[in-house]
């Protein structure tokens, strides 16, 4: 898992061109609070979308994107949840 968890920082990083590393990224960073990533709507869009497209994870409704979407962990999960 910690694998995924590497691979998924990288994605955010890349594809939201954040300002860290991906190995700066904390797997509980709070993706949008400003104590975390601090990330924005636009920035929620464009990851919902590369983790659907790196990871094959379809995120169906709002709830399901506030579950998945908190920190790095729990996007994991769903991508292993979504796996099994």
């Amino acid at each position: 898992m910690s694998e995924l968890k590497q691979q998924i920082k990288q994605a955010m990083v890349e594809e939201l061109m954040l300002p860290q590393t991906a190995d700066e990224i904390s797997d509980e960073a709070p993706i949008f609070s400003p104590q975390g990533l601090a990330l924005d709507s636009v920035d929620a869009l464009q990851l919902v979308v590369a983790i659907e497209k790196r990871f094959g994870l379809k995120i169906a409704n709002a709830e399901a994107a506030r579950t998945a979407m908190q920190n790095v962990n729990s996007i994991a999960a769903a991508i292993e949840a979504n796996r099994s």
